[in-house]
């Protein structure tokens, strides 16, 4: 799910993306007496033990070192030669119980790992016998990459460090005295390049064939520095395609690509944004204090998408010592804004900035370092970081109160790093000391529902998360009720989606990219599972569906995009994509600040 952080991303669970992005374990049940130690999954998926006591949460930790060795869960023999397959052996579960008999106590017929992969850096080329599974009774999945267990999810990374910040004032919140932009945006970054009202001065539409789709609106990057700059966040509603990218928010018409308000410009750099929208079409901003290396990311704007107006403003305090906000991650759940610091969070209401309430520091010295937000609001913390019992907690929070739903206490040595999903909850986790990764789902109770035990390099793409985990910060995974939509890395040509059962955790079905290309989940729509095929240097990319039902469904293409305009599809460094009301819409997430590459910040696709 990588690649070196200086190289753009090719798509995959190792290729970076986006800046700042992270991944998921498998989590163990909730504990109800002391809390214990469970191991954050950073490699083969492995069968949790039972209970051992009240979960609790380690301090966040950032991704290993090293990448992950393939494998599917048990110790390996030495590594195999190209073009064979290891054979796993059965180990212990990670509780130090024998696994149990029956399904996910048997050893598989043949091994799952990949041949002629690189060995972890660093470490044995798989695990040991004896070494320990991390979930009773169910197999682990290993998997070998270039680079550290958190960062083999694909996409670009800008890792930003948490410092020691002591300040304890309690965040302010104010309304806004001007409900309109009153700071002085710069012009529309349209200038002569964009495409706006059926304008096309690039020719992108160019040689269009019969049946092809077309670029409907395409605008330029507005400058940036030359060291570059994030471009984080992409919201679409019925009226407008929204945009952040430096200092600015922009907004275009999703029919014509005219603005739809006039841009915001921010005082300072946008440094967080709410991945989500809220019901009423609302989205909160975070910019930094001031330009110098001791700013911090604590400056809190909300925005109207429709209308661009600007409500509430709030300025958001450090918390205890070494808890600060040089950089912060926002989410929204229901009415709740969630701000999380590096080593707590104060929940917010969206509509009005009233302060509701904070997570801090519990249980055994368990700090919360991460959030995730949207269907659901999931907290999760490292415990006793430097004692014994370290160890990664994950909580659901209800949105309005706080109030604590669930806990479940991962084993010691893994570590959360993803969420792919809230409603079902998935979580991928890593472990750096036994080079395994694991994906779990966990029902409404908190408790495991199934664990993936299907081979496969993951090829959604995330960001790198360096010193901080970023659970929301993967694309290209997309879920249901039922399944999870899971790429494979596309390496060379061609990929595959992966329909993943999670009720088991067993394959139900895998569908080939019908191009040469990787082919990435968007979201699941009527029964059915869109999904974009990449563009190649000659041909324009594609948005396809796939019936979710079945043993055998095919690919349908919805749109073709123009071959005319394949370079440019094809050029973002990192890139964001969405799917509403029959148009594509394709971002770039991070702008290079080249002034001669004539960047392009969004682009909409339609018949």
């Amino acid at each position: 799910m990588s690649q070196p952080p200086n190289q753009p991303p090719q798509g995959g669970f190792g290729a970076p993306q986006d800046p700042r992005q992270g991944g998921f374990g498998a989590p163990q049940p909730p504990q109800q007496d002391a809390p214990q130690t469970p191991p954050p999954p950073q490699g083969a998926p492995q069968t949790p033990p039972p209970p051992q006591g009240p979960p609790q949460t380690p301090p966040p930790q950032g991704p290993p070192p090293g990448a992950p060795q393939p494998g599917y869960g048990y110790p390996q023999q030495p590594p195999a030669q190209p073009g064979s397959y290891a054979q796993p052996q059965q180990q212990p579960g990670p509780y130090g119980y024998q696994q149990q008999p029956g399904p996910y106590g048997q050893q598989p017929a043949q091994g799952y790992g990949y041949p002629g992969q690189p060995q972890y850096p660093g470490a044995p080329g798989a695990p040991q016998p004896g070494s320990r599974n991390p979930f009773k009774g169910k197999p682990a999945l290993a998997i070998g990459a270039a680079v550290a267990a958190l960062l083999v999810i694909g996409g670009g990374v800008y890792a930003v460090t948490s410092g020691g910040d002591d300040d304890p004032k309690k965040p302010v919140t104010q309304e806004s005295g001007d409900s309109k932009n009153t700071e002085s945006p710069s012009e529309d970054p349209e200038g002569g390049g964009g495409s706006g009202g059926g304008a096309d001065p690039e020719n992108l539409n160019g040689g269009r064939q019969s049946g092809d789709s077309k670029v409907l609106w395409y605008k330029p990057a507005p400058d940036a520095p030359a060291s570059g700059a994030d471009a984080p966040g992409m919201w679409i509603t019925d009226k407008a395609a929204v945009k952040a990218a430096y200092k600015q928010l922009f907004a275009y018409n999703v029919g014509d690509g005219e603005s739809t308000w006039d841009p915001i410009a921010f005082p300072q750099k946008i440094c967080a944004v709410t991945p989500q929208k809220s019901s009423d079409d609302k989205i909160v901003v975070a910019y930094m204090s001031g330009s110098s290396d001791r700013a911090k990311c604590n400056q809190l704007q909300q925005v109207d998408l429709n209308t661009g107006a600007k409500g509430w403003k709030a300025s958001v305090a450090n918390g205890a010592l070494f808890d600060s906000t040089l950089d912060v991650e926002l989410s929204i759940t229901g009415k709740t804004l969630m701000v999380g610091r590096s080593q707590s969070g104060t929940a917010y209401d969206v509509n009005s900035g009233k302060k509701l309430w904070d997570k801090t520091r519990f249980g055994d010295k368990c700090f919360p370092d991460a959030f995730a937000g949207g269907d659901k609001l999931i907290a999760v913390a490292g415990c006793d970081a430097t004692g014994s019992n370290e160890h990664d907690e994950v909580q659901e929070l209800d949105p309005a109160t706080g109030k604590v739903k669930w806990t479940w206490q991962f084993d010691k040595g893994w570590k959360v790093a993803r969420v792919f999903s809230l409603d079902p909850l998935v979580l991928y986790s890593t472990n750096e000391d036994k080079k395994q990764w694991n994906i779990s789902t966990l029902g409404d109770d908190g408790k495991r529902r199934s664990q993936v035990e299907v081979a496969l390099e993951i090829g959604a793409q995330c960001g790198w998360a360096i010193l901080q985990r970023d659970l929301q910060g993967c694309s290209g995974v997309a879920s249901d009720a039922d399944t999870l939509y899971m790429p494979t890395k596309a390496t060379t040509g061609a990929n595959e989606i992966v329909a993943i059962n999670l009720a088991n955790g067993k394959e139900k079905w895998r569908v080939k990219s019908p191009a040469e290309e990787p082919m990435l989940p968007i979201k699941v729509e009527d029964g059915k599972l869109i999904a974009y095929v990449d563009a190649s240097y000659d041909a324009g990319g594609q948005v396809v569906s796939i019936p979710v039902g079945g043993s055998n469904p095919k690919p349908t293409t919805l749109l073709q995009n123009p071959a005319g305009a394949a370079d440019v599809e094809n050029g973002f460094f990192s890139k964001a994509f969405d799917w509403a009301d029959g148009r594509f819409y394709l971002s770039s997430t991070r702008l290079s600040g080249n002034d001669e590459a004539k960047e392009k910040l969004i682009l909409a696709f339609g018949k």
